[in-house]
């Protein structure tokens, strides 16, 4: 089984996909006038710039259930977690510091396809019978490819693999595993005796992650997002200051943990200690899987929670995607990246959470364990709840009328939503399986993707009409053409 899904792995996050994101991110950026590098200044403005301005008078009109702020917390809570701590970390084990430089190319490009994709999700979304607005890749295919594009039924082909795919990460996953691992780990729990059973301590912590979670994600999509516009920044903000502080400790040797991550890019990793070695290949292939399961780009997962937002116009909503992607990857991961490096024990053999929590210590000692433990805690619950909002808007589209039907499959839906992850852990830790995780990760990733960034270059006409409306409205390039309709569901 382990042999059949590394061959599928290698399938998936070979040749094609890689190529197909490659391609399409040239694409979008050549054709946009490489807008996410010459406007980077006026995405940042009309981002984090406007965080702590006023909302303005004319912002009451515009549509969404969700402020941009809430919306972005929400994305950057799904996005900014597991992945940015054991993904970069597992990254930097299996493909040694090169990989990160491709990290960092693949997220050059995914800055404009996650804009894209954000926008076309806010472009199409859908108001239901209760006035909240829901979007997201399903949408775009039903309504671009669909009806747009004349495929009629078929849209519900790529939408029903689209859907699947993201649907098995609610089923299996490992970010509640990763976060026990590292609490554990921290807080040195063993094995206790509960009831006449002897029950692991990373199973205890997975339980009440598992309640955090139910609570966190109670109030649906909207109270999410009110708790993480607030829980969000305050645990980013601890997170970059202990890599900062990580970093500043081994000052004298950043030079060196940058120049390695350069250099090995092109030339390969050689083996030393525990680590086996890798080719240039692996390190592209690694380092890419690696940016998408941390900023999703391209994954098709920000843009339905994205598409709930209040905007005066899909492109600069596109913005916050942009954003987002720098963020999560040029700030967050940088730092997990370069704490790995700088610890040396990635050659030892350890990867993931168990060599992110071995890094910290090396640098802050118990009290890094501790903290590295308590963000864990804080960015799986997050997780889970970002991608709670994602598997609620596939739901959303699945049942669009209120009814018996839909009344039912959401009442089973809320009361199992965090069970899966506990379930999984469970089964990991008794049958001591865990090597093949981060395979079982690339294949969930990979098949959403493949379809998401196909669809987006299919759809990438509406697109540049929506941006080259965006330009001549607030970049002052070109004319206001008057007739454009700025949403889907406003036209006649």
């Amino acid at each position: 089984m382990i042999n059949f899904l590394n061959w599928l792995d290698g399938i998936l996050w070979g040749l094609p996909l890689i190529i197909l994101m490659v391609v399409t991110g040239f694409y979008f950026t050549i054709r946009s006038g490489f807008f996410q590098f010459r406007h980077f200044g006026w995405i940042m403005q009309r981002t984090i710039g406007q965080i702590f301005k006023k909302s303005s008078p004319e912002s009451s009109n515009e549509k969404g259930m969700l402020s941009p702020f809430e919306a972005i917390s929400t994305a950057v809570g799904g996005t900014v977690g597991f992945g940015n701590i054991a993904g970069v970390a597992t990254a930097v084990s299996a493909g040694g510091p090169g990989a990160i430089l491709w990290m960092w190319l693949t997220a050059c490009l995914g800055m404009i396809l996650k804009q894209v994709e954000v926008t076309l999700g806010c472009y199409y979304r859908r108001t239901n019978d209760n006035g909240e607005s829901y979007g997201g890749p399903t949408y775009y295919m039903e309504r671009g490819l669909g009806e747009e594009h004349k495929w009629g039924k078929l849209w519900i082909i790529p939408a029903g693999i689209f859907g699947v795919g993201i649907f098995s990460t609610f089923f299996v996953t490992s970010s509640t595993l990763t976060a026990a691992q590292v609490v554990s780990g921290a807080f040195k729990l063993g094995t206790y005796q509960i009831g006449g059973f002897q029950i692991e301590g990373v199973i205890i912590v997975g339980a009440l992650l598992c309640v955090l979670t139910y609570i966190i994600t109670s109030g649906g999509t909207k109270k999410i997002a009110s708790t993480f516009s607030k829980l969000v920044p305050f645990m980013s903000l601890i997170y970059i200051l202990m890599g900062i502080g990580m970093i500043l400790v081994n000052i004298t040797r950043v030079p060196e943990a940058l120049a390695s991550i350069f250099t090995n890019a092109f030339t390969g990793t050689a083996a030393i200690g525990g680590f086996a070695g890798c080719a240039v290949s692996q390190m592209i292939r690694v380092g890419m899987a690696r940016s998408v399961y941390s900023n999703e780009a391209g994954w098709g997962t920000s843009p339905m929670i994205h598409a709930s937002a209040k905007t005066r116009h899909p492109v600069e909503q596109g913005l916050w995607g942009s954003f987002e992607v720098f963020f999560d990857t040029f700030i967050v991961c940088s730092i997990t990246a370069l704490s790995v490096i700088l610890s040396g024990h990635w050659t030892n053999g350890t990867n993931g959470g168990t060599l992110a929590l071995s890094s910290f210590s090396e640098g802050f000692g118990t009290v890094g364990s501790l903290l590295l433990a308590v963000i864990m805690i804080i960015f799986t619950v997050t997780t889970s709840g970002g991608w709670f909002t994602y598997y609620l808007a596939i739901l959303e589209h699945l049942y669009k009328q209120e009814g018996i039907v839909k009344t039912i499959v959401m009442k089973i839906f809320y009361a199992i939503r965090a069970l899966p992850g506990l379930l999984w852990l469970i089964y990991l830790v008794k049958t001591d399986n865990q090597g093949f995780i981060w395979t079982v990760v690339d294949i969930t990733s990979a098949i959403p993707t493949f379809i998401n960034v196909a669809v987006i270059l299919l759809l990438s006409g509406q697109y540049f009409k929506l941006l080259k409306d965006y330009k001549a409205r607030y970049l002052g390039v070109g004319e206001v053409d008057p007739d454009t309709c700025l949403f889907y569901e406003d036209r006649k």
